[in-house]
Formats: structure tokens, C-alpha cells, sequence
């Protein structure tokens, strides 16, 4: 198995297991925030969207004036690191956030499965204080996204819902 299929695969598992548990959550509860919690479901999910697209598409490719298309400016802006979540009304609705979520998971699964294994050890065309290569970036994602999958999960249970 290649480097990439690898990432790939490991990217695509951690993005089904997040979506088993976001699936349970009602749209209308994803911008509560559980008493003692400090953060919702949307923003979560907006964050991983655009986490995604930061480590396996920015990084290995330029962004392009269709990426607009595939994840907005203001997701980019306000679901970055050190953001937090804000109120329903300055967020998009819950379909969008979703969608979008969606959106730039195929997009990376699409556009990746045949890109270039010698490129894989080059430098992130955007640097990351810890990921030196793009293959870095790309074993990184599915980490990540699993690192915030624990933080749904726990919200989801502060709503009520039962373990899965």
C-alpha cells in the first residue's frame, strides 16, 4: 500500500467515525452549547471542515478561485484556530456547516487519489511549525480530526444523547 493510500484511508476512517456521531445530533441542537461546555456541534464540524481543507488541499496545492465554491471565506475566518464558537445567528445554518463538511471531504478523497507520491516529501506549500513534509500534513489530518470527534462526542452526551 502507498503512503498515500494510506493517509487516505486513515483520513476517510476518522471522517466516517466523526459522522456516525454527528449524525445523532439534530441540526436544531448544533449550536447549543451544554451547560459547562464551551464549544457546539457546529462548531466542530465548521472547524474540521476547514481543518481539512487547510492540511490536505492548501498545503499541497495553491488555493484556487474554485475553492470558493467548496468552502467559503468567512468558514476560513471563523473557525480557525484559537476562534470559538459565537452565537447561532453569526454562524451558517447547520445544513451548510454540514455540507460543507462534505463538500471538502470529497473533494480532498477526489482530488488526492492520484496525486504525485515524489511530492509527498516536499515542504507544505503553506509551512506548519510541525508538519515539515505534505505527507506530515496528510498523517495529520485524520489525528486531528479525531482530537475534535472526542470533543462532539462529549457534547452530544452532555445533550442527552446515549454512547454509540
Amino acid at each position: 500500500m502507498s503512503r498515500l493510500t494510506e493517509a487516505l484511508d486513515q483520513i476517510d476512517f476518522a471522517r466516517r467515525y466523526t459522522r456516525e456521531r454527528i449524525e445523532t445530533v439534530p441540526l436544531a441542537d448544533w449550536f447549543t452549547i451544554p451547560p459547562g461546555g464551551v464549544t457546539n456541534v457546529a462548531w466542530q464540524v465548521a472547524h474540521l471542515a476547514r481543518s481539512e481543507y487547510r492540511l490536505c488541499l492548501v498545503r499541497l496545492r495553491p488555493r484556487s478561485a474554485a475553492d470558493a465554491e467548496l468552502i467559503s471565506d468567512e468558514v476560513l475566518a471563523l473557525f480557525g484556530t484559537n476562534t470559538v464558537p459565537t452565537s447561532a445567528a453569526e454562524f451558517l445554518p447547520a445544513a451548510e456547516v454540514l455540507a460543507t463538511f462534505d463538500r471538502v471531504h470529497a473533494r480532498v478523497m477526489e482530488e488526492l487519489a492520484n496525486h504525485p507520491d515524489a511530492d509527498l516529501d516536499l515542504p507544505p506549500l503553506e509551512p506548519h511549525p510541525y508538519l515539515p513534509t505534505r505527507i506530515a500534513a496528510l498523517r495529520y489530518a485524520p489525528l486531528h480530526e479525531m482530537i475534535h470527534c472526542g470533543q462532539i462526542a462529549l457534547v452530544r452526551r452532555m445533550l442527552g444523547q446515549k454512547p454509540i
